[in-house]
């Protein structure tokens, strides 16, 4: 028999609502049939992401935390059905190492106080002498100096206050230890203290741990045997070695995929798989399968049955249907796994990785402002412009003109102007083949009787007051 076995494990917390009457409307499905064995000596490592359950039943294990439904039996004994008072004599080999270690430390006792509490409460020693004795001896075990019975928890570091966590669960020479991400908030180097201190503890003392982390690097390598939850329920578990070299959940394969390779060129050419979507909330969690909303596999079947953890061969287990067909690689996949499941961007999807950067211009293309394509449309006119034959230098030429002769129409009579339009309609058609100087020229030695038409732009600067407003129209047209 195992040390520890948990069996169909269910912790619900009721949702309530009302003043007066404070009424049960729902509940929050922390804790949703989990199954699990741990053979004594042995280090069962529990991953998965946030919110899916482990902390809750590291603490229903220690009844920290009440238990709805399902065995925990601990030696022989189901600590579910335990009163209280019987269930104290057992904490004392089962206990547990928080994740917050200077919150789980009480800030008005120093570590000596803290330590021997839990030996009086359980009758470990005689007298404080004998205890102050002993606390020394684990000190020593965790690497802290003696002199740390007088200190505050304050006084010390985060990996030192880690220690005195654990320090204080050794004290009462339990069977099982808890730890309860035991280095998620250290330094990398102090994590690799505290981890090489669990193992040393382990081999010298026989201690059995459950070790709940995120980190995954850590559980593969402090773990003999790892179980990966989702949404309250255990999706899979395999030996440490066998889990890595082959994920058979469609969560796990995920889950492993996120972990980053040292080597750059594995890391370039290696498969990762992006999830679409949120974690369901427990306290409406999906009928059926719990993974079927993100899972890339999913079929109809996954919607409408609950799979059952499984035994595949060789100690590894999985709770899916299609496990040996996704392996096999004959099912077909329902969603995508690559960037566009985050985008859903169909192109991205049907033109491969360098199609990312394609189609970040062709969705601001069409957000583009009006003023913009105007802006953009007159460039492109002038573009034309500028390539025409140079049959335009003459227009051009009338243009640098056009600021003299503009003054004439402000001293010109209305009734020149009213009566000179028709020529004005007639001049745009005029410049594209005789030069608009030559049209004001000719119309000015008409008026003045001028014998010489080469010297029609001098006499046009000498008599502009008396000029027409068709002349100047058509130069200005020009």
């Amino acid at each position: 028999m195992s040390l520890l076995e948990l069996d169909d494990v269910k912790v619900h917390f009721p949702v309530r609502k009302g003043v007066l009457f404070n009424r049960t409307v729902g509940h929050v499905y922390a804790v949703d049939g989990v199954s699990l064995k741990v053979e004594a000596g042995q280090t069962y490592g529990l991953v998965g992401e946030s919110g899916c359950g482990k902390t809750t039943l590291g603490r229903g294990v220690l009844r920290l935390v009440d238990i709805t439904d399902g065995e925990v039996v601990f030696d022989g004994t189901d600590l579910a059905k335990l009163p209280e008072e019987e269930m104290r004599r057992y904490r004392r080999r089962l206990q547990m190492v928080f994740q917050d270690p200077l919150g789980s430390l009480n800030p008005r006792q120093n570590i000596e106080s803290i330590l021997s509490e839990g030996m009086a409460a359980h009758g470990i020693g005689k007298d404080q002498d004998e205890r102050r004795e002993r606390i020394k001896e684990i000190l020593a075990k965790v690497g802290l100096p003696t002199n740390a019975l007088s200190r505050y928890p304050h006084e010390f570091s985060g990996g030192q206050r880690q220690r005195i966590g654990i320090a204080r669960a050794l004290v009462l020479e339990p069977d099982v230890i808890i730890c309860d991400e035991p280095v998620s908030a250290l330094d990398v180097s102090v994590q690799a203290q505290v981890i090489n201190l669990l193992e040393e503890l382990q081999e010298s003392m026989g201690l059995t741990y459950l070790v709940i982390a995120h980190d995954l690097a850590v559980v593969r390598h402090i773990s003999d045997v790892i179980g990966v939850m989702y949404l309250g329920s255990l999706v899979e578990e395999a030996p440490s070695d066998a889990l890595y070299a082959g994920p058979k959940h469609p969560y796990t394969k995920a889950l492993m995929s996120a972990v980053p390779v040292p080597d750059p060129e594995v890391e370039d050419r290696r498969e990762r798989i992006l999830l679409q979507g949120d974690l369901p909330s427990p306290a409406n969690p999906p009928a059926g399968c719990r993974f079927h909303t993100r899972c890339p596999w999913a079929q109809d079947r996954c919607a409408a049955e609950r799979p059952v953890l499984t035994d595949v061969g060789d100690g590894h287990k999985v709770a899916c249907h299609f496990a040996a067909e996704i392996e096999a690689g004959t099912l077909e996949l329902t969603r995508p796994t690559g960037i566009e499941a985050v985008t859903e961007t169909k192109a991205v999807a049907a033109e491969g990785p360098d199609a990312e950067k394609v189609a970040i211009p062709a969705q601001s293309s069409g957000d583009e402002p009006a003023e913009k394509k105007a802006e953009t449309q007159e460039q492109e006119q002038d573009s034309a412009e500028a390539e025409e034959p140079a049959k335009a230098d003459a227009p051009a030429k009338a243009e640098a003109d056009a600021p003299v002769k503009a003054e004439a129409p402000a001293k010109a009579d209305d009734d020149d102007v009213e009566a000179d339009a028709p020529a004005e309609a007639d001049a745009p058609a005029k410049t594209d083949d005789v030069p608009p100087a030559d049209d004001a020229g000719a119309g000015k030695a008409d008026a003045d009787d001028a014998d010489d038409a080469d010297d029609a732009d001098d006499a046009d600067d000498a008599d502009a007051p008396e000029s027409d407003a068709s002349g100047a129209e058509s130069a200005k047209t020009g």
